[in-house]
């Protein structure tokens, strides 16, 4: 172990030096904000990440505004390398086909020209080959560059400036999302309709306090660019947009067409987000003709299960996009007398045709740092850095107003005395300086004046001079007014946002529909059946309750382990060595013609693990788990149900410790009897054991002497136990009734009393 001197900065030989410890910590620090701030986090004001904010303003600065002729787009990513974003041109590129993906954006910023890819995955063509241009509403962050909006940096080389952000008039984060992995943190912002948000700022900067009711009404929810619909609750998209984090459910758009005698067909034209016609056929083809998984000798349960529900129902599938249709998966039924809802139902539910779309948002504040935020932190952010570009904006035009008003009123002052500024001129030596003297000028204004051409001393001229200073001087008055007085900058804002909502904006695409996620069910008849288990895991059902499993056969080497007399509908619980459950339905189990099927064929077991004790009952069957060094708990089967074929972790085991048989508890349980390797019982009331609806470790029920352990746990009701064994080489059985065994009951961690019986190998059964 390194001690602490090795985190300090020391001296050798004179020279000053760091540990690799600290140089590491330094640089890796740096790594990650450089990682977070200049390459994954988009910045609330303009929306964009760097190399975003670089193309566009390299593309601006060479003239590629919508309605310019296209150019390559190497050209393009030449130039941002070159100039801005010295970095790999093919992330470079990628960056920029991304931004003219009407697939990927919800409003693109970039028109490209070519193949700039598809929603199913294929890339765009080389560089060299397509080209781009600007798309109209990207003047929404280029427009206001050169009027004093926002700061300018130098280049990485010092030899070029850059804006540090772009004077966005609309919050582009919101309304094209955003998505980026950080170092220790990440991003997920969905897109919005531009005019929902435009309508949410204007509010908020109207009463910056607004009801989240009123905010909501306004910003109901996302909207993709591929439109579908959103099945979350209202309420659901509420909590999320408040805290900043979560998912939403999402799921796909479809009608039915009628086809001649009675057939149809669904057609589904609306997809969830990062979903292709391409993947939803691969999952469908992984269905009816799934593969062995790995560590798998033949098709799981669920496989076989998933593809005899899919193929009964489903004829064919087809994909039928194109330049007509963006989005066309065409579903052909087995029939049509098939129930449509069915039909739908198992397609939403097997395929990625009803999914999650995850919301985090996380941005760079206009302070500079990241955050997760609320949507409402992030509209009311993105209105003060709007207000301050605004503010700069009129600032730099009432600056350049008053140098106009200035010039023109050198000038206005040269037609009253034009004959006498002409002579001035002529006699002096030098010209300007004596201009300043003779008629109180400027130097600005006496630059001015030296510069003008004699054609501009006509007398039109003068008219059309003191038109402008009159013109300048309202212009002037306009700005100074806007400037001094906040209500007039928040109606200019309001009136700029809602004239470039009017101008861009579009309808909603996605639907905001709450609604039930779909689920397969497998239709299942409650009937009673008996579970049958071997001590190596092998699991079958048997139809009925009452039968003689004398004659029951099993693999060589295997043997009994224990039976369980339940219902179709109830669930089996495999117990893993190292406290996981794992759960499997009973009508899942294979007959028990054969020798059945190994859990481990059921559930995805973690490597190392094996399962120690299988149980099985109604969700409402409770059960006592105990370690053999006295800690245990009860549970219901319910509680240790999971969808999870990796299960979950339920048993906090202690070191060294193994899990014991678990013990049925009826409601006639009155105590819990518990018998020690060195044959101390022990007795305690039912309601001392703790119930762990979520697992974990459990108290001490018995407490032992070294090395001594339990060998038997058994539940004890009003009639009290049986106790079974050899007496005089013979098998006997006693009834011990509960009032013989008063002398046992005691409190929970108590070592219990020796328990003498006549018999030799005693077993303890319940009642």
């Amino acid at each position: 172990m390194s001690n602490q001197n090795e985190l300090l900065t020391v001296e050798e030989n004179g020279e000053p030096s760091i540990t690799l410890g600290l140089y590491a910590e330094k640089a890796y620090l740096d790594y990650a904000v450089s990682v977070v701030k200049g390459r994954a986090l988009p910045d609330v004001g303009d929306g964009q990440k760097p190399v975003q904010r670089r193309i566009l303003y390299a593309m601006d600065k060479m003239g590629l505004r919508a309605g310019a002729k296209p150019v390559k787009s190497a050209r393009v990513v030449g130039d941002v390398l070159g100039k801005y974003h010295p970095h790999g041109d093919q992330a470079a590129y990628d960056a920029m086909v991304r931004m003219a993906q009407d697939f990927s954006l919800r409003y693109p910023l970039i028109d490209g020209q070519g193949n700039f890819g598809s929603r199913d995955g294929d890339g765009a063509a080389a560089m060299r080959y397509t080209e781009a241009r600007l798309t109209p509403i990207a003047e929404l962050l280029l427009e206001e560059l050169g009027e004093g909006t926002v700061n300018f940096v130098p280049n990485y080389d010092g030899q070029e400036q850059e804006p540090e952000v772009l004077p966005a008039r609309l919050p582009m984060m919101l309304l094209n999302g955003a998505s980026g992995i950080a170092v220790g943190m990440a991003t997920e912002i969905p897109s919005h309709n531009l005019q929902e948000i435009a309508a949410a700022s204007v509010a908020l900067l109207r009463n910056p306090q607004l009801p989240d009711e009123e905010l909501f009404t306004l910003l109901p929810g996302p909207d993709f660019h591929g439109g579908a619909q959103i099945i979350s609750s209202p309420e659901q998209i509420q909590q999320i947009y408040t805290s900043g984090k979560g998912s939403v459910k999402v799921r796909a758009c479809w009608t039915f067409e009628e086809m001649a005698r009675g057939q149809w067909q669904l057609v589904v034209n609306e997809l969830p987000p990062n979903t292709s016609c391409q993947k939803v056929l691969e999952e469908i083809e992984e269905i009816t003709n799934p593969k062995v998984k790995t560590g798998k000798k033949t098709l799981t349960q669920e496989q076989q299960q998933a593809k005899a529900a899919m193929l009964a129902l489903l004829e064919t599938v087809r994909d039928e996009s194109g330049k007509e249709a963006a989005v066309r998966l065409v579903f052909e039924p087995k029939s049509s007398r098939i129930n449509r809802d069915e039909f739908v139902n198992t397609l939403l539910a097997s395929t990625s045709m009803e999914g999650s779309a995850s919301i985090n948002l996380v941005c760079i504040g206009i302070d500079g740092r990241p955050q997760q935020k609320s949507i409402r932190e992030i509209i009311l952010e993105w209105l003060t850095f709007r207000t301050q570009t605004v503010t700069r904006r009129s600032q730099y035009r009432l600056d350049k107003v008053n140098d106009r008003i200035h010039v023109l009123e050198g000038r206005l002052l040269v037609y009253l005395n034009v004959d006498e500024v002409i002579h001035t001129i002529r006699e002096s030596d030098d010209p300007k300086e004596a201009l300043m003297t003779r008629f109180h000028l400027s130097e600005r204004q006496a630059e001015d004046i030296l510069e003008m051409r004699l054609r501009q001393l006509a007398k039109l001229e003068s008219f059309k001079i003191e038109q402008e200073l009159t013109d300048k001087r309202k212009e002037q008055e306009k700005l100074e007014e806007l400037l001094a007085n906040p209500s007039s900058l928040k109606r200019l804002i309001i009136k700029e946002i809602e004239a470039d909502a009017k101008k861009f904006g579009d309808e909603r695409r996605t639907i905001i529909e709450e609604a039930e996620r779909a689920i397969v069910e497998n239709k299942v008849v409650d009937e009673p059946v008996t579970v049958i288990v071997s001590e190596k895991g092998w699991l079958r059902a048997r139809q009925g309750h009452g039968h003689d499993l004398s004659g029951l056969h099993f693999k060589t080497g295997d043997k009994f382990y224990a039976s369980f007399e339940c219902r179709s509908v109830d669930t089996l619980i495999g117990i893993g060595s190292n406290g996981r459950v794992y759960s499997v339905p009973v009508a899942n189990l294979p007959s028990a013609r054969g020798d059945g099927q190994p859990i481990t064929a059921m559930i995805d077991l973690e490597s190392g693990t094996h399962i120690v004790h299988i149980i099985a009952g109604t969700e409402k069957s409770r059960w006592l788990l105990c370690q053999d060094n006295g800690l245990g708990f009860s549970a219901l089967i319910s509680d240790m149900m999971t969808r999870q074929k990796a299960g979950k972790a339920f048993i906090n085991l202690e070191e060294k410790a193994k899990i014991i048989r678990p013990v049925a508890l009826p409601e006639n349980t009155r105590y819990i009897g518990m018998l020690s390797k060195t044959n101390r019982f022990l007795m305690i009331d039912i309601a001392e054991v703790k119930t762990l609806s979520g697992g974990g470790r459990g108290t001490i029920l018995m407490s032992f002497d070294t090395k001594d352990t339990f060998t038997q746990i058994l539940a004890v009701s009003e009639q009290g136990i049986m106790a079974t064994g050899i007496y005089r080489n013979k098998d006997v059985e006693d009834l011990i009734a509960l009032g013989d065994l008063q002398e046992f009951i005691g409190k929970r961690a108590r070592k219990g009393k020796a328990l003498n019986l006549r018999m030799k190998q005693a077993t303890l059964l319940p009642l």
